[in-house]
């Protein structure tokens, strides 16, 4: 039996996922994207269909001041216990460490329990006794990384207890992504190590007391593709357990694909990967060859084609899609930059209209009028007609300009853009090339009206931009991938197909139709 990896695709990283009610559950990073946390459920913990988000709302995720490239959510972790969920994680760039609640999955999750601790990557363990404790990573004095604990009062997220070190890892760098589990009377701490880049690494260790001392892993790191050189799925790592129904073991995690075997860039996210698990003498391994060959010392790897060491039920996977306004959801699949003006957008069933402001996604203390989805394959076929509004004041619109179009965007110094820019009371189509400081603008092509349809071409290596007409696709713009990749503009995130508008006098609308997002796999 195989599958493929990775299971979700797209900038869909730091997974975490919990078993309840005979269903699975998974959550996400989202960063400076609003809503925050896609929230997954599973029947077989191979095929994920997205059901929400954990923070709709602005009481919930603040966002202010947030760049695309270092703030917002960092790397949630869900919990089940006692008939209520838990979705515990960190807003850089406003309350810290936090949770929230919820009693019905498919409804709304409480507001903010913040906990008073330091470090990124929280995660609540419930013990056998009814105690909860808190678990995150920090520093010691010299800068040293470990996983730290305190007991917490899981109603009001008040501390009972002083922050106590756990466990320093391995030594790898960057020590992070803490989970604690109890099986078979051991107390198993989890980790990730080495940077989530080429190096990442999982590896665990093990007590019969909650606060050790803990033995690691003989096997650790238990799973990278550290040495996987040339591997089209890197950066294997952060990730979570899980017990099936049917008495196997799951473990799913972070990766990214890059865009060649000698080409070291990945530009659509640190993606979400599942991996089988073995147990032998109280150690896990995951994923291969340690599942097959788990009596020899050594690591696991992720590999892209997975074949199952036990039997497990789950459905074919299908990662084709044809993405449309019609199918397209608020509720998952639409993006923001920040916290959204709402009443700047309207979604229809055919149509996409935002209302263009004078900010733009370099004022970060607030958001433009942009909205995006995921770009989730090399290879995409893009296409949507875009129409800007003429201004119903001649005399005004001499002195205003505006702009509306698709942008590739991953980050607010590294986009691709194709647009239609409106000049006092002419409309021309043009294309933009940002990489860091470096802006290019290519030349303008005057249009007959104010609509133009948009066509992007994307494959593992480069876009490719065009104005289509009746009768020609016009290219306006080529550029490379590689540009848009977090090895060049830095940061955790992927690429996104932006929708946006901008106007120097905040009047114009923009309306994008016949919006059609295609992939087939090969």
């Amino acid at each position: 039996m195989k599958f493929h990896n990775p299971v979700l695709r797209g900038m869909y990283p730091d997974p975490s996922m919990c078993a309840a009610n005979g269903k699975y559950y998974m959550v996400c990073s989202t960063f400076s994207y609003f809503p925050g946390v896609p929230l997954f459920e599973s029947d077989d913990l191979i095929n994920w269909k997205q059901i929400g988000h954990c923070l709709t709302r602005k009481s919930q995720l603040l966002l202010e001041n947030s760049s695309i490239t270092g703030g917002g959510i960092y790397a949630p972790t869900i919990r089940f216990n006692n008939g209520r969920f838990y979705m515990v994680v960190t807003n850089v760039s406003n309350i810290g460490n936090f949770y929230v609640w919820t009693d019905d999955i498919y409804g709304e999750w409480s507001d903010p329990i913040k906990v008073e601790q330091d470090g990124i990557d929280p995660s609540l363990f419930f013990d056998d006794d009814g105690k909860v404790y808190f678990i995150s990573n920090g520093n010691d004095k010299t800068g040293r990384g470990y996983i730290q604990i305190s007991q917490i009062d899981i109603e009001t997220g008040k501390k009972l207890s002083e922050n106590e070190p756990l466990w320093y890892g391995t030594g790898g760098r960057y020590i992070e992504a803490p989970h604690m589990y109890k099986f078979n009377g051991y107390y198993y701490l989890l980790n990730a190590e080495g940077g989530t880049e080429y190096g990442h690494m999982v590896n665990y260790a093990r007590s019969k007391n909650l606060k050790g001392p803990f033995e690691p892993c003989p096997a650790n790191p238990v799973l990278t593709n550290r040495n996987l050189g040339g591997y089209q799925l890197q950066g294997a790592g952060h990730g979570d357990i899980v017990q099936a129904t049917d008495g196997t073991w799951w473990f799913c995690h972070l990766a990214f694909r890059q865009i060649d075997k000698y080409m070291p860039f990945h530009h659509l996210g640190r993606e979400t990967c599942m991996e089988p698990v073995i147990w032998k003498d109280d150690w896990f391994y995951i994923g291969t060859p340690c599942c097959s060959l788990f009596d020899k010392q050594g690591y696991g790897e992720a590999l892209l084609e997975v074949e199952l060491p036990f039997e497990h039920k789950f459905e074919q996977q299908n990662f084709n899609y044809h993405k449309t306004f019609q199918n397209l959801t608020t509720k998952n699949d639409w993006n923001y930059l920040r916290n959204p003006h709402e009443e700047n957008y309207e979604f229809g069933t055919d149509f996409l209209k935002v209302k263009a402001t004078n900010k733009t996604i370099k004022n970060l203390e607030d958001s433009p009028s942009w909205v995006g989805i995921r770009q989730c394959a090399f290879e995409e076929e893009i296409s949507c007609q875009v129409e800007l509004s003429k201004s119903e004041n001649v005399e005004k619109s001499k002195d205003s300009t505006a702009e509306a179009g698709l942008s590739l965007f991953m980050d607010e110094n590294h986009h691709y853009d194709i647009f239609i820019t409106k000049e006092g009371t002419d409309f021309y189509a043009n294309s933009r090339i940002c990489v860091g400081q470096a802006e290019s603008l290519k030349e303008k092509l005057k249009l007959d009206s104010n609509k133009a349809t948009f066509k992007i071409l994307s494959n593992a290596y480069c876009y490719q931009l065009f104005l289509q007409t009746e009768k020609d696709m016009i290219l306006l713009s080529q550029a490379d991938t590689r540009y848009l990749s977090s090895e060049v503009a830095g940061g955790f995130t992927g690429v996104y197909l932006g929708f946006y508008a901008v106007d120097s006098n905040s009047s114009a609308v923009a309306t994008f139709t016949n919006l059609s997002v295609i992939h087939k796999e090969k």
